[in-house]
């Protein structure tokens, strides 16, 4: 049976784009991992992407929403390479012209991504010269039609693919590899006792109290975590201070370090919903740091820079109150791992992640908000972003069906850096009961809570408020996180048979 032409063109387009994709990913992993083509063109597409819609994919996905998006990506480089082959079938010139634009968008991508380097577009730029190069041969003939056939076509064909799956293997291997290096610098990190512990967890506190980290939630913009080592990691504060500095992860943890727990939350976290997480963390204040290098008159703004460029500002007057800003190199008991910011992650108690807890931490840059906008805020996000009063219920699960009689409703509540002064729970319309807090160690953590609700046989509906130490009850209305965090009661509504 004869394979008609178009399909056969189409088929030559996408393996000329795979191939070129393969190359590019194998130079890529053996220069710099964020070079590589579909990484940058992922960022750009992210950096682009409408805040409603980046908000839909973490609601709806979480951190599913990286390798979709990536494969997504895939997909429309098949489907254009497909339309590519069959264009240059019939147009050859406008179809390698097409083909070169299209491997230059992973070269624009990647040189405009925010910590690009000019070295940056030679995986790119590889890529295309493989693509062009195999879509004129395949495509090159008297009339400007495929032409080699028969065994001398099936044994080009099987070259090809065997050439791509070892560009493709190799860089995977070598993939592999730079995650296996980073995982043994993790490994090998020997963090040192706290100069200044935390405080045993009082008696009385519930289990689940501390997040695990396998658990612990990630919300990001990298479409592949960093692979860093402490060997060449330098932290680096400079900008609007007297002095700059510069420190080593040997620097860092030699000095006197901070133990405490803390709770974090993403501004992207819905009413009741599970982008929050208390952990023990391990590190150096960084408000001596600060004030080692010298704040000069006028900055107010401390502008993170993680390895990826992505950037974070938070209110230097809030770092500085005496809260316990931590940079941060471990997470309960072991160093951080690798997707929460190894070596070094920025924590700001009471303000969410977007604004005081980078990732990835290499540089400090002290300035003011009135000259640099960070990337979230580039975005319309609120500039200065405080943790709001809020609460979760936790038990019983949403549509749960139980049985008649005492029924023990529980959760968490939260204001971190104010604390949480009451709980109350509603059940249908009646009134609001105060339901018993747990004790906790300290403001900047969240509050475990139970009442004891006595059941009847029906449909019921549960809601949650929170009132803070400083007099506030969370708000019943309801709005979505943008742009500095949602508001609202958690509801859950259960079945008493």
């Amino acid at each position: 049976m004869r394979i008609p032409r178009p399909l056969i063109a189409a088929g030559y387009g996408i393996l000329a784009v795979v191939a070129g994709l393969a190359a590019a990913e194998l130079i890529a992993a053996i220069l710099r991992p964020e070079a590589s083509p579909l990484i940058a063109v992922g960022g750009t597409v992210i950096d682009a992407t409408p805040t409603a819609v980046k908000e839909f994919a973490v609601r709806t996905f979480g951190t599913a929403d990286k390798p979709i998006l990536l494969w997504t990506i895939r997909s429309v480089l098949l489907a254009g390479a497909a339309v590519i082959g069959i264009v240059t079938a019939r147009r050859r010139r406008l179809g390698l012209v097409l083909a070169t634009l299209l491997g230059l968008t992973g070269a624009a991508a990647a040189l405009t991504r925010p910590a690009a380097r000019t070295a940056d577009v030679v995986p790119s730029l590889v890529g295309v010269a493989v693509s062009v190069a195999l879509l004129a041969y395949l495509t090159a003939g008297r009339r400007g039609h495929a032409v080699n056939s028969g065994r001398r076509q099936l044994m080009t064909t099987t070259a090809l693919l065997a050439g791509t799956a070892l560009a493709g293997g190799g860089a995977a291997v070598l993939r592999q590899r730079r995650t296996g290096d980073a995982a043994a610098a993790r490994q090998s990190v020997r963090l040192p006792a706290p100069a200044d512990p935390a405080k045993p967890l009082p008696a009385g506190v519930g289990t689940g109290f501390r997040t695990a980290n396998k658990d612990f939630y990630r919300v990001d913009t990298a479409l592949t975590v960093p692979r860093i080592g402490v060997d060449g990691w330098r932290l680096r504060i400079r900008g609007m201070v007297d002095k700059s500095v510069t420190l080593s992860f040997e620097d860092l943890i030699n000095r006197p370090l901070t133990e405490r727990d803390i709770t974090l939350n993403c501004v992207s976290n819905e009413v009741g919903g599970p982008y929050i997480g208390t952990a023990r963390w391990l590190g150096a204040p960084l408000s001596a740091l600060l004030r080692e290098a010298g704040i000069q008159a006028g900055a107010d703004q401390l502008v993170a820079r993680s390895t990826d460029g992505m950037t974070i500002g938070t209110p230097i007057d809030l770092a500085m109150d005496g809260r316990d800003t931590l940079l941060a190199v471990g997470m309960n008991g072991e160093p951080l791992p690798l997707e929460h910011g190894f070596p070094m992650r920025m924590l700001t108690p009471g303000l969410y992640g977007y604004v005081g807890a980078c990732k990835w931490v290499t540089e400090l840059t002290v300035t003011r908000f009135d000259e640099v906008d960070a990337y979230w805020v580039e975005r319309g996000w609120a500039a200065t972003a405080p943790v709001k009063t809020a609460s979760r219920i936790d038990r019983p699960s949403p549509f749960a069906t139980l049985d008649p009689g005492p029924v023990t409703v529980a959760g968490v509540a939260w204001a971190q850096h104010r604390g949480i002064a009451a709980v109350e729970v509603q059940v249908d319309n009646g009134p609001w009961n105060e339901a018993e807090l747990l004790p906790g160690p300290s403001l900047d953590t969240w509050v475990q809570w139970r009442h004891t609700w006595p059941a009847t046989t029906g449909g019921h509906t549960l809601r949650v408020r929170a009132t803070d130490a400083t007099g506030d009850t969370q708000t019943a209305d309801r709005a979505t996180p943008f742009p500095d965090g949602a508001t609202g009661w958690h509801t859950v509504a259960v079945t008493i048979r």
